[in-house]
């Protein structure tokens, strides 16, 4: 344990909510500022009378990562949130039933996945019991010695399990998903159905490394779960603990500088640090004030952060840096209330386009351009949760995955949104429409909402206008995702979806654990002990 410290978190998102929940854990006297009025970042949600969305992360995937996050913090998931797993976990839509077939339902049961897999492709099912053995292998080895480290210590590659698997691992991560998952399955069904989570981490098959096969053991072995109330309940949850352990909040605060000051010449491993932070500075509607700080945590947008909050010889990663990097999607977001029942839809379901590497070709080549047809999520949660819309009618949920391009504009209200985004949008329900099997869907549609990745840009300072963070291509993975720690301004660290480990909400909840590694000195390469 060190010494109690003054620190500001920068960000009321997920991330910034767990470090400050672990650092005032441990005795620290934390203040948290967030520009929005509401907490939760990405994690947002939306109300139109009777009608509930969450606007950001939508799959519970990988529940014993909040699992130890709450046990360290002398809690446990089921104290503070009402999880419900889902089954089937998901529905896929492969295009018009009358020449693509029937949708396929995906299960949280190998077995169950085994004979559909088996009965779309003979030979397949075993194809599979191998796939999601060897990516629970993979997962189980990610878990123990990458997720959880701070890479700075040589530990975590000189192990003895990493040393027996690493021709294994060296050839997951030089190839690609796409060529790992066709290598082993005809149909293109089911190929979709193993690539599609490298969405989850904002890329495409065709630029993931295979090492994130392991990705698939987690939606059809483990399952999917769902919290009650929302993906908004957890933001509660972590704002509940936060202030419980004395943790200050101030929301319609906006960070505009990290304050520094120059440091004597000293170095810290190969980097010499010439400043150290001495606090932030936020503006209010009340005006600007100085909150003095011994440690900063940026838990907001890594190239805002950088760019804009400190001087240009003070960044660890300036423009330069961001001008070679890969951003994530963008993405159209529809928010609908619907009249009437929707049984043709999941809680979630996806749309795959015939042609996909087309499709993400378009989002992620130079010129980009918006899909058209584009591949699509939906998530309808009053499926599972009776609170999110008004007896008789349904919650949807669309995600659009775009080019990250704020140029393409801000969404709206009613289709008054900027012409692109309402388009895309207009072709999505259009398409659900048509292969659900719900001519009438844009009819019964009596709440409309539309966000584009401009707006992405004005909510949380995003990157591009990006969904989700910088892409987990190989050269932003692991250890080659940019640090948790600033090389110029000692005292300063980052966490969220644009630093280690990377995309998602275990992976923010896990970001905070190695801000807490480091503030202890703690170079161990696991989860840390919970008691």
């Amino acid at each position: 344990m060190t010494a109690a410290r003054r620190v500001v978190v920068i960000g009321g998102g997920v991330a910034g909510l767990a470090t400050a929940a672990l650092l005032a854990h441990d005795g620290h006297d934390v203040e948290l500022v967030e520009k929005n009025d509401d907490l939760g970042g990405r994690a947002g949600t939306w109300s139109s009378g009777d009608f509930r969305f969450d606007t950001g992360p939508s799959w519970w995937l990988m529940p014993e990562v909040f699992d130890h996050f709450f046990e360290m913090l002398g809690t446990s998931t089921a104290e503070q949130l009402d999880l419900v797993r889902l089954d089937p976990g998901y529905r896929v839509f492969f295009g018009d039933p009358e020449s693509e077939g029937a949708p396929i339902d995906v299960f949280g049961d190998e077995q169950r996945n085994r004979a559909m897999f088996e009965q779309i492709e003979p030979g397949a099912g075993a194809a599979l019991e191998k796939y999601l053995q060897t990516g629970r292998q993979a997962y189980d080895l990610a878990v123990e010695r990458f997720l959880y480290t701070n890479f700075d210590s040589p530990r975590a590659f000189l192990s003895g399990p990493v040393l027996r698997h690493a021709t294994t691992l060296v050839t997951l991560l030089g190839r690609s998903l796409q060529s790992f998952i066709s290598a082993r399955f005809d149909d293109r069904r089911l190929q979709q159905v193993l690539g599609y989570p490298a969405v989850f981490l904002g890329s495409s098959p065709e630029r993931t490394p295979a090492m994130y096969h392991l990705m698939s053991w987690l939606d059809l072995a483990d399952g999917v779960r769902y919290p009650n109330g929302g993906f908004t309940t957890l933001v509660d949850a972590l704002e509940r603990v936060a202030r419980e352990r004395g943790v200050r909040v101030h929301t319609g605060t906006s960070a505009t500088a990290v304050l520094t000051r120059r440091r004597p010449g000293r170095r810290m491993g190969i980097f010499r640090r010439r400043a150290e932070v001495t606090g932030v500075r936020v503006e209010t509607a009340e005006g600007s004030r100085d909150l003095p700080a011994d440690i900063v945590i940026g838990a907001a947008d890594l190239h805002h952060l950088e760019t804009a909050l400190l001087p240009a010889g003070l960044q660890t990663f300036p423009q330069r840096y961001w001008n070679r990097a890969t951003s994530g999607p963008g993405a159209v977001l529809a928010c609908l209330g619907v009249t009437g029942e929707l049984p043709e839809l999941e809680h979630h379901s996806l749309f795959f386009t015939e042609d996909w590497k087309t499709n993400f070709d378009a989002i992620f080549e130079t010129p980009t351009r918006i899909p058209d047809p584009a591949s699509l999520y939906v998530c309808k949660p009053s499926a599972t949760d009776t609170s999110v819309a008004p007896a008789g009618h349904e919650n949807l949920f669309i995600l659009v995955p775009v080019p990250p391009d704020p140029g393409l504009g801000h969404g709206g209200f009613d289709g008054g949104g900027d012409p692109d985004i309402e388009k895309v949008a207009d072709r999505a329900i259009a398409m659900i429409g048509q292969w659900a099997g719900v001519p009438d869907l844009a009819d019964r549609i009596v709440v409309r909402r539309t966000i584009g990745p401009a707006d992405f840009v004005d909510s949380v300072n995003s990157w591009c206008g990006g969904a989700l963070g910088p892409a987990h291509t190989l050269r932003q993975s692991a250890f080659l995702r940019s640090t948790n720690r600033s090389r110029k301004v000692e005292g300063l660290y980052y966490a969220g979806s644009s630093t280690r480990p990377g995309i998602g909400l275990p992976m923010c909840l896990i970001s905070a654990e190695l801000i807490r590694k480091r503030l202890r000195g703690d170079r161990s390469v696991g989860p840390m002990p919970t008691s």
